[in-house]
């Protein structure tokens, strides 16, 4: 999702005139470049250049940034003027700007240019299509309020298949006290990066042989996932849900007639041709499958509302330019669920889907979130062509989170197909919004599928479906914990929960005696019985992110207790080894977040 953007406001108009600024310094010394797309971004604004045999590299960053210095001293007015298709190609032709041409006459064609014209903007002998806004003039840029970051290359239009550019990244904020917060906190998210640490911590990796976008998980990253897993299990089982196992492939027919295909066809990976009739898909969502799950038996109003859940995989053929990690993959397990309800149970549902998150997320101090009610748009040929049912839906959601008294903004054009979402936003440490999870209300799978129950009138009606995901995808999800705990994962959660350091080999067996009994007990505990000095033994723990360690010395071994170092506490403290083990019995059970400094042992 991308975030809401504040064309009139001074950040933007300041991003997007010193991309024209940056466009004019690099043209200085590379006048033969093409031009791609210049935007202002979250943390700044990029442009992209064709360079054909002549590229850039970082060192000519301090060059590019003097000249654009001097372009900011000259003062130049940022001058708006209009073009016809035929004026702009000419005037294009000219530098031989054959990107632009492009982009210019598909706005023109779609319509989408104003009147048949086309925007410019002159600063100095630099001219560029675009729409707007700007600074007055250059002059008005302060100093130091921006940094020349780094190069990557992109698709022109995003499409694998078209020309590769150059694009050139730089950080702007409104003062130069913000650039150097920015790159602050961005070393810091360099260093909790989910890819870094989840190679570091053998969380997962991603191998080209498998596949691009095909995360394995190790073991330290499956147990992870399975913790989550049971967590929802046993929130989903409380709730009232019924668990459903589902395949990961289906005929084509299934996507046709739920309306996927063809309108979804490019986000799915290829067909595969079973026999000379039938194509099967490799699933990019569950709820079609739910959906005949539901249809597999007649349904009267008192098996309502039926809730069924599945952690089910999916397949997205993601562009390759997307991928990040887990962030952003192409083999997915989705927390996913279907509400199948009474239109006098909808409201009722709802609450309890929020509440649900909200318990979720309050638990795992995922910290600040936004809650965004995404709405239909008249203007899109996306949705279903209902608006009645549309502006029904949309109210009953929104009274729902006002009744609640959660804050939320609306953001039109960014429903699903079939109804409104709420879709969950957070920021993470570069303070970039993503969204973690969503809760969609569906009035129109019921009628594509023909789902019916029979009310107590004897009537038969169609059911309201609630989607939901609150735990998102395990990739996605696990992404963001590593990179909010900094890879430190509380102990129910944590793949080696407990690591035994004996001091020394007199007290070895003690150790394996305890590390028998805890395992006995189903925990991950294993004991550190290298030849390395104990220093060492610690610093691996710590790096290693166990939560906790047990130091066993001779007293600890006369004394039968363990001193206990926790990786989220300074303070370690000797406990009797049955109070010890009881205690870590409890931080699992009820699943503490042990790894924030706050969180006592308890007892």
């Amino acid at each position: 999702m991308k975030p809401k953007v504040d064309k009139e406001s001074h950040l933007y108009k300041l991003r997007h005139s010193l991309a024209h600024i940056m466009a004019q310094a690099v043209l200085q010394i590379r006048p033969d470049a093409k031009l791609g797309f210049g935007p202002p971004i979250e943390t700044g604004f990029y442009y992209d250049f064709d360079f054909g045999d002549n590229p850039v590299s970082e060192d000519d960053f301090k060059d590019i940034t003097k000249r654009m210095q001097k372009i900011v001293k000259e003062k130049q007015p940022f001058e708006r003027s209009w073009m016809t298709l035929d004026e702009a190609t000419k005037h294009l032709s000219e530098t031989d700007q054959s990107y632009k041409i492009e982009y210019a006459t598909e706005l023109v064609e779609s319509g989408r240019s104003d009147d048949g014209k086309l925007g410019f903007y002159t600063n100095g002998p630099f001219v560029d299509m675009c729409e707007g806004p700007h600074l007055e003039h250059t002059g008005q840029v302060p100093k130091g309020v921006f940094k020349l970051d780094k190069m990557a290359g992109s698709y022109w239009r995003g499409d694998e298949k078209r020309p590769q550019l150059t694009r050139i990244y730089a950080i702007a904020y409104e003062t130069p006290a913000e650039v150097k917060d920015y790159i602050k906190r961005r070393e810091l998210a360099m260093q909790r990066d989910h890819r870094r640490l989840g190679s570091k911590l053998d969380i997962f990796f991603i191998d080209d042989e498998v596949g691009t976008g095909l995360p394995l998980w190790m073991p330290n990253g499956t147990v992870i996932r399975d913790s989550l897993e049971a967590w929802a299990r046993e929130e989903e089982f409380k709730a009232g849900y019924e668990r459903v196992s589902t395949p990961s492939i289906t005929k084509s027919s299934l996507y046709f007639r739920s309306g996927h295909l063809p309108y979804y066809k490019d986000g799915m990976f290829p067909p595969m041709q079973v026999d000379e009739d039938d194509e099967y898909y490799l699933r990019p969502m569950n709820c079609p499958h739910h959906h005949k799950i539901y249809a597999a038996r007649p349904r009267s109003y008192r098996d309502l509302p039926l809730r069924i859940a599945e952690y089910g995989d999916t397949y997205r053929y993601e562009k390759h330019g997307s991928l990040a990690g887990l962030l952003r993959v192409r083999a997915m397990c989705m927390n996913d669920a279907h509400i199948y309800c009474e239109h006098e149970q909808v409201r009722d549902e709802l609450r309890a889907v929020i509440e649900m998150y909200k318990r979720y997320y309050s638990h795992l101090r995922i910290g600040e979130f936004r809650v965004r009610l995404s709405l239909h748009s008249q203007d899109s040929e996306k949705f279903v062509d209902n608006e009645e049912d549309w502006l029904r839906s949309e109210q009953i959601v929104r009274e729902v989170l006002e009744e609640m008294g959660i804050e939320f903004e609306e953001e039109p054009g960014e429903a699903a197909f079939y109804g409104p979402k709420i879709d969950i936003q957070i920021r993470n440490l570069l303070g970039r919004e993503e969204t973690v999870s969503t809760c969609q209300l569906d009035f129109v799978m019921a009628e594509r599928f023909d789902l019916t129950y029979t009310s107590d009138d004897g009537t038969p009606k169609r059911p309201y479906i609630i989607h939901r995901a609150p735990l998102s995808t395990h990739e996605r999800f696990v992404s963001f914990l590593i990179e909010f705990y900094g890879g430190a994962f509380p102990t129910w959660m944590a793949p080696t929960q407990v690591r035994i350091l004996p001091i020394n080999e007199d007290v070895v067996d003690y150790a394996n005696e305890i590390r028998d009994q805890l395992r006995g007990k189903l925990f991950r505990a294993e004991v550190d019985d290298s030849s390395n000095s104990f220093n060492k033994k610690v610093r691996t723990a710590v790096t290693s992110k166990i939560p906790n360690i047990w130091i066993i010395g001779g007293n600890e071994a006369e004394n039968r207790s363990v001193t206990w170092r926790r990786y989220a506490a300074e303070a370690q403290q000797t406990l009797a080894l049955d109070k010890a083990v009881a205690t870590l019995v409890q931080l699992r059970d009820e699943r503490m977040m042990d790894n924030f400094d706050d969180v006592e042992l308890p007892g």
